[in-house]
C-alpha cells in the first residue's frame, strides 16, 4: 500500500489463511536425524498482534493446519503491549473481530463502547473552564457494537461536532482480557500450535520460494503457505521482496497528495500510558533526571484520552517521538527516551489541570506503538485514488476487504485529505508480495 493503513490489513490477513490451501492434519515435527527439528503445517504465521491472530484463526476455523510464532510473551501486539487497547471508529470490525468483542463482553468489565466527550476542537469557552489537552472518549452504556461500524460521511472533528457525536463511537477494552481471549479462541480450534517468546530468526528461500523459517530456538518451520504479520515485514525482506519506506514521489502512483520528489518522511511513535484513581489528589513526583519543560519541542503535545470501563484513562501523545527521529535512534535508544518523555508529559498535565491530580501513573505500555517502518510492495499497490474512489467507483475484481479511515500521510499534514465520503475496498492482490 502506498499509505500505511494497518487498520485495513489487519482484516485481510485474516482472509488469507484459508484461500489456498487444504488440511494436511495437526502441526508435528519431523521424525528422526539428528539435525534441528521441523515443525510440518498448512499456515505459519510469523507474528501474533491482531493480523497475525486473525489468520492463524481464519486457517484454523477452516480445518488448516497452523502454527503461530509470537516473539513477546502474550499475543496482541499493539493491542495489547503497545498500549492501544481500543479499537477506532470505522467499517470493516465484522466476522473475527466481532467474534472478539462478543467473547470479551462474557467478561465482566472487559470491554465498552465508547463515545466522544470533550475535543479541544470544541471548546466552549462559556461552557467549559479552560480547552482539554487533545481529545477524549468516555464509556456509553447506550451504544451497542454496530453503532462502532461506521466512520466516513462526516467532514471530522474539527469541522462536524453533531454528527462525530453520532456517528463515531469505538471499542475500549482490557489489555489482558484481550491477549486472554485471544488465546482461547485459537485454542478452541484444536488446530493452532501457538510458539511464544519465541523469535524468528530467519528464511530459508530460493527465487523468491519460502522453504522454510528458523526461529531463534533452533527449530525450523516447513509449512506450504506463509503470512508475514511481523511489524516491519521481516519474513519478506528475508525472501526478497520489494519494500518501500516513506513517500513516494507523485508520479510513481499518480497521487495528487503526494510530494514532487520522494521523501524519507514517515509516522511517529507513541510510548501509550494509562492513569488510575488515589484517594487523595497531588502531583506526581518527576525523576530529577526529568526536566519538567517539553525538551523536544516548543510544547508537550495534545494526547488522546480514553476512558476504561472501570474509569482509569488510556492517555496517547501525539506523537511521542517523530518518526525520523525514531528511526535515527534506533529502537532501545528510542524506547528510552520515550519513556523520560512520557513522564515529562504526565506531570505537565497534572500541573496545568486540576482534574488529573486524581489520577496516577500506574503502567505504561512495554511496547512503542511504531505506526510506519517499511512497507512490503504488492502484486497491486493500494493508491490515493483507490481510497478516494470508494466502493462505488472502485473496478477491482478481487476486493475482500473494506475500510473508512481517512488518508495517512507519513507524518506530514497534506491539504484536502479529510474524511471520506463513503468505505473504499482492498484487493487481494494487496496481499501478494512482489
Amino acid at each position: 500500500m502506498s499509505k500505511d493503513d494497518r487498520h485495513a490489513m489487519k482484516p485481510m490477513l485474516a482472509l488469507l489463511a484459508g484461500l489456498l490451501l487444504a488440511p494436511v492434519g495437526a502441526a508435528r515435527a519431523a521424525e528422526g536425524g539428528s539435525g534441528p527439528a521441523f515443525l510440518r503445517c498448512d499456515l505459519a504465521v510469523i507474528g501474533g498482534g491482531s493480523g497475525g491472530f486473525g489468520a492463524a484463526l481464519a486457517a484454523a476455523r477452516r480445518g488448516l493446519c497452523v502454527v503461530l510464532v509470537e516473539q513477546a510473551d502474550r499475543l496482541g501486539g499493539n493491542s495489547v503491549r503497545g498500549g492501544v487497547h481500543c479499537w477506532e471508529n470505522g467499517a470493516g470490525g465484522t466476522g473475527i473481530p466481532f467474534d472478539l468483542y462478543r467473547r470479551l463482553k462474557q467478561v465482566p468489565g472487559a470491554v465498552g463502547i465508547s463515545s466522544y466527550g470533550r475535543h479541544l476542537a470544541w471548546f466552549k469557552p462559556d461552557q467549559e473552564p479552560y480547552r482539554f489537552p487533545g481529545g477524549e472518549t468516555i464509556i456509553d452504556p447506550r451504544r451497542c457494537y454496530a453503532d462502532t461500524l461506521r466512520r466516513h460521511g462526516t467532514r471530522g472533528l474539527g469541522a462536524d461536532e453533531a454528527a462525530c457525536r453520532e456517528q463515531w463511537h469505538g471499542v475500549v477494552f482490557e489489555p489482558e482480557a484481550m491477549a486472554a481471549t485471544m488465546r482461547a479462541m485459537l485454542d478452541e480450534t484444536g488446530r493452532c500450535r501457538v510458539l511464544l517468546n519465541t523469535t524468528f530468526r530467519m528464511v530459508h528461500a530460493t527465487a523468491g520460494r519460502v522453504e522454510s523459517l528458523e526461529l531463534g530456538d533452533g527449530q525450523r518451520i516447513v509449512a506450504r503457505c506463509y503470512v508475514d504479520a511481523t511489524g516491519d515485514g521481516w519474513l519478506c525482506l528475508g525472501a526478497g521482496c520489494d519494500v518501500m519506506t516513506g513517500q513516494e514521489a507523485r508520479d510513481r502512483f499518480n497521487e495528487p497528495i503526494a510530494p514532487a520528489q520522494a521523501t524519507r518522511n514517515v509516522n511517529g511513535v507513541t510510548l501509550i500510558y494509562r492513569v488510575t484513581r488515589k484517594p487523595k489528589p497531588g502531583i506526581d513526583p518527576l525523576p530529577t533526571n526529568v526536566p519538567a519543560r517539553c525538551w523536544w519541542r516548543e510544547s508537550f503535545p495534545v494526547a488522546q484520552m480514553n476512558h476504561y470501563p472501570n474509569g482509569d484513562l488510556n492517555i496517547n501523545m501525539l506523537p511521542t517521538m517523530d518518526g525520523q527521529e525514531f528511526l535515527r535512534r534506533g529502537d532501545q535508544a528510542a524506547d528510552a527516551e520515550c519513556r523520560r518523555r512520557v513522564l515529562a508529559h504526565w506531570h505537565d498535565l497534572q500541573t496545568r489541570y486540576d482534574e488529573f491530580r486524581h489520577y496516577r501513573m500506574a503502567w505504561v505500555a512495554p511496547a512503542l506503538g511504531v505506526r510506519e517502518t517499511r512497507r512490503i510492495v504488492g502484486e497491486y499497490v493500494l493508491t490515493e485514488r483507490d481510497v478516494r474512489a470508494g466502493l462505488s467507483r472502485q473496478a477491482h475484481p478481487d476486493i475482500i476487504a473494506v475500510a473508512d479511515h481517512a488518508l495517512d500521510t507519513h507524518g506530514s499534514h497534506a491539504h484536502g485529505i479529510g474524511e471520506l465520503r463513503e468505505p473504499y475496498g482492498v484487493p487481494y492482490r494487496c496481499l501478494i508480495p512482489k
